[in-house]
């Protein structure tokens, strides 16, 4: 099973595919220097894989890495920050307490 993540930038969500085939996505919403991640979905029948984490991971490192901060308006998304600190600090400091980090 090949897996990859591919960030669509026209539809400003990163997509996880698993044997060519869209298994799923976070999406984003670009917000001044941050971006606001506000959901991420997976196919049903991809379900129960961690390809929702997967993709939240890729995601997160590629905006890290382009020295973007995040705003987790997503459950999901907030739900991976809870699970890995180390990427809570991409939170601005002033707004986590909006989302309970």
């Amino acid at each position: 099973m090949a897996i990859e993540v591919k960030h669509n930038t026209e539809q400003t969500r990163f997509e996880i595919w698993v044997d060519d085939e869209r298994a799923g996505f976070t999406e984003y919403r670009p917000r001044g220097g941050n971006r606001a991640f506000i959901h991420t979905e997976i196919a049903d029948k991809f379900g129960g894989q961690g390809l929702a984490m997967q993709v939240i991971q890729e995601a997160l490192d590629a905006t890290r890495g382009e020295g973007l901060e995040i705003l987790p308006y997503c459950p999901a998304v907030r739900k991976f920050l809870t699970k890995h600190a180390d990427y809570v600090a991409m939170v601005p400091e002033d707004r986590r307490a909006e989302f309970d980090l």
